[in-house]
């Protein structure tokens, strides 16, 4: 059998690489691994998240599981109700920002933390090996329809208190936040316009995931009404993408290591907090975290290692440069809605506009390039560029072999990773200018296929 996990739980084409069988197997496998009596099951509006929950859902009963279903929520709401219930397992069905034709089961436990790779590979073993373990007729589970939108609005009412009225405009991309994030945002006491805010799982209005090119009608919107912001969200709602209140998108990198400095800002600044990230955003993160004495802790790309580093370091916050931010003081699962109010929380503390906060984060080159190498070959290239690398660039500050090969010098870095489901190698490089961030990329890529000629 081959590895069904990827960095974001079970995920393929519908009736493809994800049946309603694998999705039964899944639930079986889960259930008998973590003996679960209670689990609670939600999905987004995809159009074959109610088929493969229903398959889910019949092979958690025939485990005996008694089964929460939230219906259609963001996957926030779904980890933090997982724990809230004290159940032993949360089934996300989403494919989070992929296209329609997909669809995910995203596993969480009961710490809001999604699966790491010993659950994972735990999970795989029962399915192959077939050894689930299922009721006695008379001990199958039940079905319990559970209102999860107030007990996580009540969250979020906790940690944010605005008092300015923001006009919002808002983009839930007819995803899994359609409802809650404007009903959110009214709570908080913003003014809100709201487009694309019905549920429709072909996301006609725009792509799921919540790129600059996706959101122009947003940016449109957020200068033809005077808005402060707009605020969207990918299919799930466990990203987040802003738009200043001149309609420019906010680079990613750019508002995660703004709000990064923020979070280490408010512990005081006494020095040493940490704030994590992947190996795949700026320096910026950096450059800001250092101003207040805060330390960056880089993981593999993944949300799920993003959160399992959080706890691990106790860190203030965490994210990635596509909008998952993670506030580990209210649970452990990448955010939307939270991050959305939070960052207005610290706009109105900091008296500035979003062009204005994100502005004082510095802006750096970033180049990327693949080059063509052979499925068979573009490991053992990496590994020995990984071997040789150090010897190429003089007065390295830091080097990283975490997911590919990651190097960084006082000035920039790079960044050497294969892909996960192409014949190529990636290359990222960064520099503080563009002569910088050229000349790393031209010494990676001579490295590169030097390297793959021998392989």
């Amino acid at each position: 059998m081959g590895k069904l996990f990827g960095s974001s739980g079970v995920r393929g084409l519908v009736n493809v690489e994800l049946t309603p069988t694998l999705a039964c197997n899944v639930g079986l496998a889960v259930a008998t691994y973590v003996k679960a009596k209670q689990a609670v099951v939600a999905c987004d509006t995809r159009v074959s998240g109610s088929m493969i929950q229903n398959a889910l859902v019949s092979s958690l009963m025939s485990c005996g599981v008694t089964v929460y279903l939230l219906g259609i929520v963001p996957t926030p709401v779904l980890a933090y109700t997982t724990r809230a219930l004290g159940a032993e397992v949360g089934f996300m069905i989403t494919a989070s920002h992929n296209p329609p034709q997909y669809n995910g089961i995203k596993i969480f436990n009961p710490q809001t933390l999604s699966y790491v790779d010993a659950d994972q590979e735990a999970v795989e073993r029962i399915i192959a090996e077939k050894r689930h373990t299922l009721a006695d007729w008379q001990g199958l589970g039940k079905t319990v329809n559970y209102n999860a939108h107030s007990m996580y609005l009540e969250l979020v009412k906790s940690v944010v208190k605005l008092h300015k009225k923001w006009h919002i405009v808002v983009d839930p991309g007819c995803g899994a936040a359609h409802s809650l994030a404007p009903q959110m945002l009214k709570l908080l006491g913003c003014k809100v316009t709201a487009l694309n805010a019905q549920p429709d799982g072909y996301f006609p209005a725009r792509a799921s995931e919540p790129s600059a090119e996706a959101l122009k009608d947003l940016s449109k919107v957020v200068c033809a009404l005077g808005a402060d912001m707009g605020i969207a969200f990918d299919g799930d709602a466990d990203r987040v993408a802003f738009v200043d209140e001149t309609g420019r998108f906010v680079n990613f990198d750019r508002s995660l290591a703004a709000y990064g400095a923020y979070a280490l800002e408010q512990t005081g600044g006494s020095g040493g907090e940490v704030v994590v990230t992947n190996v795949e955003a700026s320096m910026c993160v950096e450059t800001m975290a250092s101003r207040f004495g805060g330390r960056v802790v880089r993981t593999r790309v993944g949300d799920i290692y993003i959160s399992e580093a959080i706890k691990r370091e106790g860190a203030v916050f965490g994210g990635e440069p596509c909008g998952a931010w993670v506030h580990p003081l209210q649970h452990y699962c990448p955010d939307g809605p939270l991050s959305a109010g939070v960052f207005l929380k610290a706009l109105e503390l900091k008296e500035k506009t979003v062009s204005e906060f994100v502005g004082e984060v510095p802006e750096y080159i970033t180049l990327r390039e693949n080059i063509k190498c052979s499925n068979d070959t573009k490991n053992i290239t990496v590994a020995r560029v990984a071997e040789t690398i150090k010897n190429k660039f003089n007065g390295y500050v830091d080097f990283s072999t975490i997911d590919g090969v990651r190097l960084a010098l006082k000035e920039g870095w790079l960044l050497i990773r294969a892909s996960g489901t192409e014949p190529l190698i990636r290359i990222t490089v960064e520099g503080e200018t563009e002569n910088i961030a050229k000349e790393l990329m031209h010494k990676a890529t001579i490295l590169i296929r030097k390297q793959n000629k021998e392989s």
